[in-house]
């Protein structure tokens, strides 16, 4: 039986994560914020742990909470945004908390994680976005997310020389049907999944540190 991890797995995508897993029959530790979400991973049969993000003493205790697992898949979902564009200068309650939670974060999770799936010599895949690709951006809305993610793409790029038994990347998910997508995207949570569950199941050795799209597209550019 495979196991997985999902970190962010609240609401969203990442609860979906955790539901089509589930449904395929794998084990799935689920990290979330607050009893809420611990109920919600719960109802779907996964182990809830609890992990706030954006408070690096919280992510700090990743690893011991996880105590040696085999992980065959990670999935780092959590994510905030902030939409104002460059009219605008980023107020440092904004910046920290897209910084703190895309990308510090992750740089966190990475150390105390991505052993254990090199142990299992399987995948450890972070939530991007086509909004940090910098040779394609069409304008400036949310440019402090657009550049968390594309912090976030180097993030990981550069981590996985450390880490050669596993397989690291960016994937986006596309525009999704969340609190974050909106209502009028053309995505529902349960298509993004899927595509990115069976995007993630058939990576090449080539697709390490690279930035994919939920429908199997590989960026071309960055």
């Amino acid at each position: 039986m495979a196991t997985i991890l999902v970190i962010g797995a609240s609401r969203g995508i990442g609860l979906e994560f955790v539901r089509q897993y589930r449904g395929a029959g794998c084990r799935v530790i689920a990290t979330v914020r607050g009893d809420a979400g611990r109920e919600r991973v719960q109802a779907l049969g996964a182990q809830a742990l609890t992990v706030d993000v954006a408070n690096p003493a919280s992510v700090s205790g990743l690893a011991w909470m996880l105590d040696g697992e085999r992980l065959d898949v990670a999935l780092y979902v959590a994510g905030v945004i902030r939409r104002p564009g460059a009219l605008t200068p980023p107020t440092r309650e904004d910046f920290d908390a897209v910084m703190h939670t895309n990308v510090l974060g992750a740089m966190q999770a990475i150390p105390q994680v991505a052993p254990l799936v090199a142990d299992a010599r399987g995948v450890f895949a972070f939530l991007s976005s086509s909004m940090s690709q910098i040779g394609s951006v069409p304008g400036s809305d949310s440019w402090l997310y657009r550049a968390s993610k594309a912090a976030l793409n180097m993030a990981v790029a550069a981590a996985q020389h450390d880490y050669p038994a596993a397989t690291l990347v960016t994937i986006d998910p596309g525009w999704v049907q969340t609190d974050m997508g909106g209502t009028g995207a053309p995505l529902t949570a349960a298509q993004s999944v899927r595509g990115m569950r069976e995007t993630l199941a058939d990576l090449a050795p080539a697709d390490k540190g690279r930035l994919l799209h939920h429908d199997g597209r590989r960026a071309t550019h960055w």
